[in-house]
Formats: C-alpha cells, sequence, structure tokens
C-alpha cells in the first residue's frame, strides 16, 4: 500500500482536520464553492496550518482523474494525507497487553466490500471497540473508499490485517478472551448470552458467512432474531447491533 491516500468530501475532510491534521500533505479545494459548509472547512485548514490550493474546475478534474477518483463524492474537497497504518500480529499482542479493561474486538472474515469496512470502522468507533480484525488475504483493506466512509474512524479504531485468522482467533482464546461467531442457523440469539467479559465478535461475508475453519474455532455460535421476510443483515448493520448489545450488557 502507499504510504499517501486521498480523502474526498466536505465531512471526511473535516474528521481528517480534526482529528490527524500534522499528517495531511495538502488539501486541494475547487474554486467557487462559498457555501458555508467549505467557508467553514477553509477557516479549519488555516487554523490548523495545513497547506492547501484552490484549483479551477478543469484542474480538479485531471487531479481526479489522475488519482482514479472519478466517481468519488468528493464535493470539491480533495485531501492528501499519509495512509492509515494497517497493523498486524505483533502490534495487536502489544495492544491486548496494554489494555486495562476487557477487550471488544470486531473480526470480519472475507468481507470484500470497502463501503462494509467503512462502515464497520464506524460502529467500532461508535461503541467504542478496541479493533477491527480482518484476514490480510482476501478481505478489503484501508482503501481509501473504506476510510472516507469511516469519517475519521480509520484514525481512532485500530485497524489489524492478519496473516492466518484461524490462528489469530486461537491466540485470543488462549488470552481468555471469547470468541462469538454470528451465523444465521444458529440456535442461540445473540440477547441470551452474557456478554460482559472479554470478546471478540466474529462476521462473515454476506451470502457466504463464515468460512468452515472460521466457524469451527469460535466458542459459540450466535444469531440476531430476524423478525421479517429478510434473511439476513448487511454486515455493517449486524455488526454494529451486535456491537451495542456488548455495550448495553456492560453498562
Amino acid at each position: 500500500m502507499s504510504d499517501s491516500m486521498w480523502v474526498f468530501g466536505l465531512h471526511a475532510a473535516h474528521s481528517a482536520l480534526e482529528t490527524n491534521p500534522d499528517r495531511i500533505r495538502e488539501v486541494i479545494l475547487l474554486k467557487g464553492r462559498q457555501d458555508n459548509r467549505m467557508n467553514k472547512l477553509l477557516d479549519l485548514v488555516r487554523e490548523q496550518g495545513v497547506k492547501f490550493r484552490l484549483v479551477d474546475r478543469d484542474s480538479f478534474e485531471r487531479i481526479l482523474q489522475k488519482q482514479q477518483l472519478n466517481d468519488a463524492r468528493h464535493q470539491g474537497v480533495l485531501l492528501q494525507t499519509m495512509a492509515a497504518p494497517v497493523l498486524k500480529e505483533n502490534d495487536l499482542e502489544a495492544m491486548l497487553d496494554k489494555l486495562e479493561e476487557p477487550p471488544l474486538l470486531l473480526v470480519l472474515d472475507g468481507v470484500t466490500d470497502p463501503h462494509n469496512i467503512g462502515a464497520c470502522l464506524r460502529s467500532c468507533d461508535a461503541a467504542g471497540a478496541h479493533g477491527l480484525i480482518v484476514p490480510k488475504d482476501k478481505s478489503a483493506t484501508l482503501t481509501p473508499t473504506a476510510v472516507n466512509i469511516a469519517s475519521g474512524a480509520a484514525d481512532t479504531v485500530p485497524f489489524f490485517a492478519v496473516t492466518n485468522l484461524t490462528r489469530t482467533l486461537e491466540s485470543l482464546k488462549e488470552r481468555g478472551i471469547w470468541v462469538y461467531g454470528t451465523a444465521g442457523e444458529a440456535s442461540t440469539p445473540i440477547y441470551q448470552n452474557k456478554l460482559t467479559g472479554p470478546i471478540a465478535l466474529v462476521m462473515g461475508a454476506e451470502g457466504k458467512g463464515l468460512r468452515r475453519l472460521t466457524r469451527e474455532t469460535c466458542d459459540v455460535l450466535i444469531n440476531i432474531p430476524m423478525a421479517g421476510q429478510v434473511s439476513s443483515l448487511n454486515v455493517s448493520v449486524a455488526a454494529g447491533v451486535c456491537l451495542f448489545e456488548v455495550v448495553r450488557q456492560r453498562q
């Protein structure tokens, strides 16, 4: 992955400026937009002392084309920043060693849509989860799309890409962390489990669900009761439901 990436859109840019202004290399703004939201963003850019430039539409479009961001919902805002860090197994171990409270981790098994990665990061941030774990292969990572959907959460929630997900789950279990896998066919609803201790919630890809080895490694399989005709939830929605059930029980 490159050491820099492009963030686009007013909200994502504002979050980056507030959270990690020192990592921002340049802000590019489209000339001619002078509404209140753009003016507030420009004030923040100046307040943080970040390098910026105003460019005309033709120049802005050339930058979009060069960076392959033609489909980006940019709202006239581009921001080049140092790439959000993708951490490894040893970083996960170090983080867990330092925690002074029961860990809450979200694990995504084979989720390939960066929109879902970004949305799950937002849910993790909102619920106070300590990290998001994905397998290094056959999974989406911190792409510009994921970072923008995350709206700042990529800078606050540690993101771990591990070589062997099964081995990582076994390592978590050795630490006393209970691994709960979500599966539609599971017989136990999430609400019937005590979720106040150290927990890793494992979600599979839409359609395929958890892979066999991942499923077999989980301590418990749980489901989210569905009352309507829809058989399953989007993975980011399911993650939010499960994370906040943990939060509810812990409070």
